[in-house]
């Protein structure tokens, strides 16, 4: 599992509400880190969570001492760098921990109350469970800063992965074909003599061009449809034919002929006239929202501007008051004068925590209150639609693909200096 990334880190603690934060054994120092101990019920602990987590992914354990020999050291290397965050000043406030708690709570669908009272209903104490939050997001903040951010990707890495991808493209419907076509048609109700009448005909001219006649004249002289230039349809992505054309004709070499391909209008033959590999189309699903920003500051906290955004939301929701209007009155961004409008978006455009409640949200639903790095924010979503990606977007995703791949290399470098660096003292029983 990825611990460099807020939302990934935030799918850690999910896991959390099914064990107990005690335990009845003896307990004792098995590692000092930077003088710091990690104790023999932590990693009993640690252990119980993760053998439980692969018998539910059906995962086969290693030996003991080999999974608790891996179980420590990962202890190790999350407790040097939750040190190492601490020393550079990373803090984390209670309204951010808030906000963890209500992701945690939504991603196991229940309210706060009820991840509280689940916590204790298995032995867990919600303090501690509050501290392991504050800990894995100023781990997650340390991660961001000191890998993320410093991942650069070139164009000439994202033209390059655009090309090899383009060059492997297999996808029939992303091709540009140019067919042509000649039809036998029938009328709009056909009987079974009409039908068969029109089968047989189609199958004879098949039969002609299959015995070296030009599929053009024939087109001239028999078809029903378009026979302008031989019947051609014209060079276009596969996608805007038939798929009843598609499938007839995605096996066959240019030149070839098709079997008979039926349709309402009536029987086609067609001929391939061109097959080129077509740009690939991406689509997305682009959201449009609207928001409403209070910074925090040393005067106004998180919690203060949070509850300051409660209580507009409920004006809102009671029709004292519209989004828009509110955010032209409080909001603290720039969006403000357009009633928070932020236009349409595009998944990874917003700051994790933002996208995170964003993407859970239904159409003219509004969140409760957001703390981000950018201070709290009140969230309405207005509509979602699936579209086409420019080449610019194409690009940028591509881009963000390429670096999220290269994260996991990075981070695993940059962990493993962090633990070098660090002091460590294993201790046996």
């Amino acid at each position: 599992m990825k611990l460099h990334s807020w939302a990934s880190a935030l799918l850690l603690f999910g896991s959390v509400l099914g064990y107990a934060q005690t335990t009845q054994q003896a307990d004792f120092i098995v590692a000092l880190v930077n003088s710091e101990p990690i104790t023999h019920a932590e990693l009993t602990l640690q252990i119980q969570q993760v053998s439980e987590q692969r018998a539910q992914q059906r995962i086969a354990l290693p030996p003991p001492s080999e999974l608790r020999s891996a179980v420590l050291e990962r202890m190790i290397s999350e407790r040097a760098q939750l040190q190492l965050a601490r020393e550079t000043g990373i803090r984390i406030d209670a309204a951010a921990i808030d906000q963890a708690e209500r992701n945690v709570a939504a991603q196991n669908q229940m309210d706060v109350a009820q991840l509280h009272q689940s916590l204790r209903a298995k032995g867990s104490s919600v303090a501690t469970f509050r501290d392991q939050l504050r800990d894995q997001l100023m781990v997650a903040r340390l991660h961001e800063r000191e890998v993320d951010s410093r991942l650069r990707i070139s164009d000439a890495e994202v033209d390059r992965a655009l090309a090899e991808r383009q060059a492997t493209n297999t996808d029939p419907l992303a091709q540009d074909i140019n067919l042509a076509q000649l039809l036998i048609a029938l009328p709009e109700k056909p009987t079974p003599a009409q039908i068969n009448l029109a089968q047989t005909q189609a199958q004879q001219l098949r039969a002609r061009v299959l015995a070296g006649e030009k599929f053009e004249a024939l087109v001239q002289e028999f078809s029903a449809s378009e026979r302008k230039n031989g019947g051609q349809l014209g060079l276009r992505r596969a996608d805007r034919y038939p798929v009843s054309f598609v499938t007839a004709t995605q096996a066959l070499g240019v030149g070839a002929v098709s079997e008979l391909v039926r349709s309402d209008a009536g029987f086609h033959l067609l001929k391939v006239i061109d097959r080129r590999v077509g740009a690939l189309v991406e689509t997305t699903v682009q959201t449009h929202a609207r928001h409403i920003l209070l910074r925090t500051s040393e005067k106004v906290t998180a919690n203060q501007a949070s509850a300051r955004l409660a209580e507009v939301r409920q004006r809102i929701m009671a029709g004292a008051t519209s989004f828009e209007a509110a955010a032209r009155d409080v909001s603290q961004d720039g969006s403000a004068a357009q009633g928070g409008d932020l236009g349409w978006s595009v998944p990874g455009m917003f700051v994790p925590e933002f996208d995170a409640v964003l993407d859970r949200l239904k159409d003219r639903e509004i969140s409760q209150p957001v703390v981000s790095r950018f201070g709290v924010h009140l969230i309405q979503l207005i509509e979602r639609r699936r579209v086409e990606l420019s080449l610019a977007q194409q690009r940028e995703q591509m881009r963000n693909t390429l670096k999220a791949a290269r994260a996991e290399e990075a981070y695993a470098t940059w962990a493993r200096d962090v633990r070098a660096r660090a002091f460590v003292e294993i201790r046996e029983p």
